[in-house]
């Protein structure tokens, strides 16, 4: 196997970039292609954000020792959180438009207007806006794509806490 891969750092410092590539394509299609975000669609940025600082953190921190199962909780912990309001995003977009739920307030109406815990579980309900489908890519839409980039986040955070160490020499330390 490429050792490269077994590289703990080189795997948080891909895991950060995806996360800067997820959330900038994110803000270009906002702001650029005009696809306003729905409160799901806030939430999932919200979670690839939290990813890409656990790995941000992990990539600087580098323990050599099983500490490094902490970002590995963290990543998978994130990723299934993630992969949860994706997948309930992408269950809205796939019911037939009179089962959609109807439009609501907007994220910040309710996080202002209602406590925090009620203000989620209103967001986890969804509203009309969440069940559109503006953007696809290869029939996927941009759910659909989270969706699946959460489940390799959470694989592939369960699989870093094997990866080896390597030290400056590029020799494999066992931990």
């Amino acid at each position: 196997m490429y050792s490269g891969l077994q590289d703990y750092r080189t795997f948080q410092a891909v895991s950060v970039a995806a996360c800067v590539g997820l959330l900038a394509y994110a803000y270009y299609a906002q702001y650029y292609l005009y696809l306003e975000p729905c409160p799901l669609c806030i939430l999932q940025r919200a979670v690839v954000l939290l990813l890409g600082l656990n790995a941000l953190i992990a990539l600087i921190h580098a323990p050599k020792t099983r500490v490094r199962r902490v970002y590995a909780v963290n990543g998978a912990g994130l990723g299934a959180l993630g992969f949860l309001v994706a997948g309930r995003h992408v269950y809205l977009q796939s019911l037939p438009p009179d089962k959609a739920p109807e439009c609501g307030p907007g994220l910040e109406y309710l996080l202002e207007t209602l406590p925090f815990n009620q203000a989620i579980m209103k967001i986890f309900t969804g509203s009309g806006e969440c069940a559109s489908v503006d953007w696809t890519l290869a029939g996927l839409s941009m759910p659909a794509w989270v969706l699946i980039a959460m489940v390799l986040f959470c694989l592939l955070s369960v699989g870093s806490m094997w990866m080896k160490p390597i030290d400056d020499e590029g020799r494999t330390n066992h931990i």
